[in-house]
């Protein structure tokens, strides 16, 4: 009885293990069926989605001094720096500066801003070697971002979740192909069509 227990516990450890290498092997061929995701990074870049939160543009010359981005600010980031003068009664702006190395790019600032002065860009390639080179000053923070789409020597990408359906390939799509599915006025359209007529 010993040696029909020791038999039926190996053939039940194998099955397990059988189970437990399909499973593995599962993962494996599902993702040989997926597209590519990769992006060869400094010759190939993906074009930021049209809402993207990257640095912050600033316009001194809107700018009255109001610190409404410093009030509505986690964490008291903008360091606005004025004089009052009293002759005009209004506030003089000397300075501004933003430490993209304490920032959290949640884009209080730029929604709160009551002249717009702040603006989010496509930015995102902020690293240095030093972290007080990420203290950007009013001339840093006025300088307009390159675009992805502008440089010569980068391969602008669009995001694979905007391809085609069955499109692999971002480079030898036509100009204004449009991404899988419909677009929301065609679902609407198609929604409108099915309501029953009352």
């Amino acid at each position: 009885m010993n040696f029909l227990k020791k038999v039926s516990d190996y053939a039940g450890e194998a099955v397990q293990a059988a189970k437990y290498i399909g499973q593995g092997l599962s993962v494996t061929f599902d993702h040989m069926q997926r597209r590519p995701v990769t992006v060869q990074y400094p010759y190939e870049k993906l074009v930021p989605s049209e809402r993207y939160r990257g640095r912050i543009h600033y316009e001194f010359d809107k700018c009255i001094a109001c610190e409404v981005c410093v009030r509505v600010c986690p964490i008291n980031l903008p360091v606005v720096d004025y004089e009052f003068n009293k002759a005009t009664k209004k506030k003089e702006l000397k300075s501004y500066s933003i430490d993209f190395g304490v920032c959290i790019f949640c884009g209080n600032c730029v929604e709160y801003c009551p002249t717009n002065c702040l603006s989010m860009t496509e930015e995102y390639e902020l690293a240095s070697f030093d972290r007080h080179d990420l203290n950007f000053d009013s001339v840093a923070l006025g300088r307009l971002p390159y675009k992805v789409t502008n440089d010569p020597m980068v391969t602008p990408l669009r995001e694979f979740a905007y391809l085609p359906s069955g499109v692999i390939d971002p480079h030898d799509l036509p100009a204004g192909s449009q991404r899988a599915g419909s677009r929301p006025e065609e679902i609407l359209a198609t929604l409108e069509k099915d309501k029953p007529d009352a």
